[in-house]
């Protein structure tokens, strides 16, 4: 009798420990799912940027600094958004791709405020057309970063709570990062109208 009720209890403690590592894989899953939106998002504004820098550069011949300048931090949010889509979650590529995203909204603010100053860059189409392709895919960004911040508390939380964290510190399950804004300015959208 004794020795049901010992094998009862192991495997009612197998059990509850293979549902804690599988619900942990299916958390780690949906913060990856979720961050993969925001790459597409990303991707999407890194291809618009080119196209406005372009369309810029005929009416700011004057202006080849503030150009070049978002043409450089557009490649390094690239290419930290690249690093981050390997490791979603990884504190250092989350920190790294928010301060590439701050200087890339810094770069494109200045571009955009000295746009104004050109009435004829104001009144182009495509300029126009461009900017508001780029405010919308900032909303898509905001919005697809809060469902990741989302999937990461989710996560952290069950891998945090007991018995998972037992199951979670014996195995690869660390702990994920949000993407946060770390200063006041950045909280703040690009202003991206020419009307």
């Amino acid at each position: 009798m004794r020795v049901w009720i010992v094998l009862g209890v192991v495997a009612l403690v197998v059990v509850l420990a293979i549902g804690a590592y599988n619900r942990l894989v299916e958390l780690r899953n949906r913060y990856k799912n979720a961050f993969s939106q925001i790459d597409v998002q990303l991707k999407r504004r890194y291809d618009l940027i080119p196209n406005l820098v372009e369309t810029a550069k005929g009416y700011l011949k004057h202006e080849r600094q503030t150009l070049e300048a978002v043409i450089a931090a557009r490649n390094q949010a690239s290419g930290a958004a690249q690093r981050a889509a390997a490791a979603p979650g990884d504190a250092t590529a989350m920190r790294d791709l928010a301060g590439a995203e701050s200087a890339l909204g810094g770069a494109l603010g200045r571009l955009f405020a000295l746009a104004e100053a050109y009435p004829d860059l104001k009144s182009n189409t495509t300029m126009n057309q461009l900017s508001e392709e780029l405010a919308s895919t900032e909303n898509k960004v905001a919005f697809a970063r809060q469902a990741y911040n989302d999937a990461v508390m989710a996560y952290n939380t069950g891998r945090e709570s007991f018995p998972t964290s037992i199951i979670a510190g014996a195995t690869a399950f660390g702990e994920a990062r949000l993407w946060e804004l770390e200063r006041a300015v950045e909280r703040e959208a690009v202003k991206v109208s020419f009307a």
